[in-house]
């Protein structure tokens, strides 16, 4: 693989440093032929693309002299940006290898990296402390990386590792300086020459680090969750909204064609795990104590693909108490109904601490306002360990189109064909009613939040996380080209 590397000379006159910017991978570190602050571009056929951003004014360390780390971070850095077009992850190294003929010794340089345009350091540090790397360069490389800086090095320091987005880009800032403690005339007269090379390679990518970079600005429904969104959960979540988003997930199954009974949908993405509810109802093989035939009402419209007679109701809790953790359906889902799954697959299937507090009822509350009660600021301490759940009243309120999340969860009836949660019956959720010892929270067929005694036989939904190392093999999300994981 060979990206699109420019090489940039850059100078410090006071330090009298030089240093060579070389962007390349394996088998492509290019020979500098170019005059002092010229910039020459070589561009090489790649999917991946790894580049240094042209700027109105290039860094200028001419007259530079030691500084603090804030200063430097007021200087003009260099801009670097990493694209790919590629069908699979890219990752890269930053390296820097110093020449054996430097008499400015390397615990002189101080390094930082951050995201273009932010102050957030991503890594930083002297540059002498840095991890050795020549190990990771085998002799040819080693000849090329000499080639490339035009001299010997001495070392090899490697300063930064991330992934090259699927489909996307990130941009970066780096900046290199002379720590204000060493004074000038330690520096005076002395040479720093170096080579940065950024070395790309193929990565298997995470699930969740493919559904990130391939919709996390926005598309297909799929929302960050930060401060700046509004009425977020601001949990720095990724998380599906509106109708109908291509997040179809096959679990469970190998076959070229996924059962209707193996899809699953994407709720979001958290932390590194992606969470998933099951497309469709639990059917009545779990120990459901009755089904749904003649269930829907005037106000409930199905949108499943079972038969309303293969739908099981189940209790929330056979002997209407309102704790989770003895509750009849927790261990349905993570006894009765894990065991069906084969070894392959339960061990994709994260342990997670799911909080499962109780909440009051509101006629008012948010998605917003449910997420702190239930998970967020305001939550309980109370907490499971488990495989296996169901979705969370907020799970449902983020779910609709985000133009509706300041619309009361009571009220979710005016909102509900533009949630892709939404299925038609009523269905239980994790959370428990704290006014009594009995209730817990449940969507009414209608759409709208309810509650009711835990001994009635409702729908349910398994609800669990993917384990961080899952992979994203094939698929584009939609119900029939599921997404494929490994």
């Amino acid at each position: 693989m060979k990206p699109r590397t420019r090489i940039i000379l850059l100078s410090i006159i006071s330090v009298l440093i030089i240093i060579t910017i070389v962007l390349g991978v394996t088998y492509s570190f290019m020979r500098p032929g170019i005059d002092t602050e010229s910039v020459t571009e070589v561009t090489l056929q790649s999917c991946a693309k790894i580049t240094l951003e042209d700027t109105d004014v290039s860094i200028d360390l001419n007259n530079t002299y030691p500084m603090s780390k804030n200063k430097a971070l007021q200087t003009t850095p260099y801009t670097f940006t990493v694209t790919s077009s590629c069908e699979n992850y890219v990752g890269f190294n930053l390296y820097l290898a110093t020449l054996n003929t430097n008499t400015l010794d390397a615990s002189n340089i101080h390094y930082i990296i951050t995201k273009n345009n932010s102050k957030d350091i991503l890594t930083e540090g002297i540059l002498s402390n840095a991890t050795n790397a020549i190990s990771e360069f085998t002799a040819e490389e080693q000849t090329q990386y000499n080639n490339g800086i035009n001299g010997t090095f001495s070392t090899i320091y490697k300063l930064y590792n991330d992934s090259i987005p699927l489909k996307g880009e990130s941009t970066y800032d780096l900046y290199l300086y002379v720590d204000e403690s060493v004074t000038d005339a330690s520096t005076m007269n002395k040479t720093f020459n170096a080579g940065v090379a950024v070395k790309s390679y193929d990565r298997e990518g995470t699930f969740s680090e493919y559904i990130i970079s391939t919709y996390g600005g926005g598309e297909n429904g799929l929302y960050y969750h930060d401060s700046s969104l509004a009425n977020s959960a601001e949990d720095n979540s990724y998380r599906y909204a509106g109708a109908d988003p291509n997040n179809y997930v096959c679990f469970g199954s190998d076959e070229e064609t996924c059962p209707n009974d193996n899809l699953y949908r994407i709720i979001g993405v958290f932390d590194d795990e992606v969470k998933l509810i099951k497309a469709d109802y639990l059917s009545t093989e779990y120990g459901a104590i009755d089904n749904y035939e003649n269930f829907i009402g005037d106000t409930g419209t199905y949108s499943g693909n079972m038969n309303l007679s293969d739908i099981g109701g189940y209790a929330w809790d056979s002997g209407s108490s309102n704790t989770w953790s003895s509750s009849t359906i927790r261990s349905t889902l993570n006894t009765t109904y894990y065991s069906t799954l084969s070894a392959t697959w339960q061990n994709k299937i994260a342990t997670h601490t799911w909080k499962v507090g109780e909440m009051a009822w509101s006629d008012t509350n948010t998605a917003k306002q449910y997420y702190d009660i239930e998970v967020g600021s305001s939550s309980s301490s109370t907490t499971d360990s488990m495989k296996i759940g169901l979705m969370y009243v907020s799970d449902f309120g983020f779910a609709a189109s985000n133009s509706n999340w300041t619309t009361a969860l009571s009220n979710y009836y005016s909102v509900r064909s533009t949630n892709w949660l939404y299925l038609g019956n009523l269905e239980w959720t994790v959370t428990s009613y704290s006014s009594n010892s009995y209730s817990a929270f449940l969507l009414y067929h209608d759409g709208n939040l309810n509650i009711s005694n835990a001994s009635n036989g409702y729908s349910a939904r398994p609800v669990f996380y993917l384990n961080s190392n899952v992979t994203y093999v094939s698929g584009d999300g939609t119900e029939n080209n599921p997404y494929r994981i490994s």
